[in-house]
């Protein structure tokens, strides 16, 4: 028996996990314990991961279903799983039905811990964590025995700057756009359990206890669509563009590209013809953390935890660059928004600075020409530059123009891991392409035409927004 144990950011997820797996033969498995696993073993998981990491980038779900399809082969027959906050998104639901279908186990029920946003707040305010060995403690419900102090090794506790009220504020909404399409998965399936989260840990325990009897024995409660609508106050989520006219003169552009779609090439050219800032999340994490920001440190945080950065974090990152932008000057977003969550996010950001996006660019490439311009591509090991063997060789071969670093071929553009990228980033632009479409925002681009006539296109385009963006003259 397979079951997921989901929610909100302080639900009590890991503390309700902890105690089931005491109580109950089964195997508990957590994201953040797969990565600091990998990481610690080095294993080619890990060290992709690492990767991933180090350049600033965010790790594709791809890798995170390989880490948790890994486990799962190692999981002895028969054992019963635990997941504890996975799947966090309906991509990633998508993921562990065919993983689970795969090897033959059956994902019997996903568990909601039901808590409103007024208690997440209030819990995650009082939550500390062991500097030394990241024990977490909260000055309510689990203090430490000495203040101040680690019971296990002694080492100081802390407020983490995830817990801030501002970006608990901000990780709220990011958990309301991403629970809703997961739990309406979950409840199409016949497989969604509610469970109140509020109110004494141990009773909840019992309550869960009882619950998964009640899967075994096949008289579990699963939730229908009036009970799905009581536990979803995800209001304030934005979908719609501010019909606000105020700074419209500015060209502002999401670009759209699979890997290797020539995505980054192009922006850069644009961001040179147009005078644009190019905005690549890559560069954001890469300044924040080397510029040791708030945002940069509390990244850091994440990454030495061997935990995925949230995309709270994300977003504040790029609301922060996005917001220093001048009125007059547009931007080229490169790198994000992924997923329709990450859209919609972006949408109440773009309100909130009182711009809105002139285009989304889609660089069309078929999947066949994307994995023959990924097996030639070359990335310098030691300042991260790309050349590709076609179309940006270096002057000499193996050898990196801008500091004499060794080239090789990433991991991740062997074309049986190109495929599965493409696979995932499929399966996550889909939906995002029919947002943009439907906010009537899409513009399709050949991505297999020649680079210069790529970048004609793009301008061609953007020149026509431009005019019709600026003021009749007088």
């Amino acid at each position: 028996m397979t079951i997921a144990l989901i929610g909100p950011s302080g639900a009590g997820k890991g503390t309700q996990a902890a105690r089931l797996v005491a109580t109950g033969n089964l195997l508990h498995i957590s994201t953040g314990d797969l990565f600091r696993d990998a990481l610690e073993k080095r294993s080619a998981l890990g060290f992709l991961t690492r990767q991933y990491m180090n350049c600033g980038e965010l790790v594709p779900d791809e890798v995170v279903g390989s880490l948790i399809e890994e486990w799962m082969v190692k999981a002895m027959p028969g054992r019963e799983i635990l997941f504890d906050g996975f799947p966090r998104t309906r991509f990633q639901a998508q993921l562990l039905d065919d993983l689970s279908n795969r090897q033959g186990r059956e994902l019997r029920a996903v568990i909601y811990l039901k808590v409103p946003d007024e208690e997440v707040v209030r819990r995650l305010q009082g939550r500390i964590v062991c500097r030394s060995c990241q024990t977490p403690y909260h000055l309510e419900f689990l203090p430490p025995a000495v203040a101040g102090r680690c019971d296990l090794c002694r080492g100081e506790l802390y407020t983490r700057d995830d817990d801030n009220p501002d970006t608990v504020l901000t990780r709220i909404r990011n958990s309301h756009r991403t629970l809703e399409p997961l739990l309406d998965h979950y409840a199409e399936m016949g497989k969604l359990v509610i469970v109140d989260g509020v109110g004494d840990v141990a009773a909840i325990s019992a309550t869960l206890n009882q619950v998964m009897a009640d899967i075994e024995a096949g008289s579990a409660a699963f939730a229908n669509a009036e009970a799905l609508g009581d536990i979803q106050p995800l209001k304030g989520t934005v979908t719609a563009i501010s019909s606000t006219e105020a700074r419209r003169a500015a060209l502002d552009i999401v670009l759209l590209g699979g890997p290797g779609s020539g995505k980054g090439t192009q922006a850069k050219i644009l961001t040179r013809e147009l005078a644009l800032d190019h905005v690549a999340t890559g560069d954001l994490f890469r300044e924040n953390i080397r510029g040791e920001t708030e945002l940069g440190k509390l990244a850091k945080t994440y990454i030495d935890r061997g935990e995925l950065v949230p995309d709270d974090v994300t977003e504040a990152m790029v609301e922060d660059r996005l917001s220093r932008i001048e009125d007059n000057r547009g931007f080229i977003l490169d790198g994000f928004p992924r997923t329709t969550p990450q859209a919609e996010a972006l949408t109440e950001i773009m309100n909130t600075l009182e711009r809105r996006l002139s285009a989304v660019l889609h660089i069309r490439v078929s999947d066949d020409a994307i994995v023959k311009r990924l097996s030639d591509r070359l990335t310098c090991r030691k300042c991260q530059t790309p050349y590709h063997r076609e179309f940006n060789p270096p002057e000499t071969e193996g050898v990196c123009d801008k500091c004499g670093g060794e080239l090789y071929v990433r991991d991740d553009d062997n074309p049986e891991t190109v495929r599965a990228r493409l696979k995932t980033y499929h399966a996550q632009t889909a939906p995002l392409i029919n947002y943009y479409r439907g906010l009537g925002l899409l513009v399709e681009i050949d991505g297999e035409q020649s680079m210069e006539t790529v970048t004609g296109r793009m301008l061609e385009v953007l020149g026509d927004l431009g005019r019709k963006s600026r003021p009749p003259a007088v």
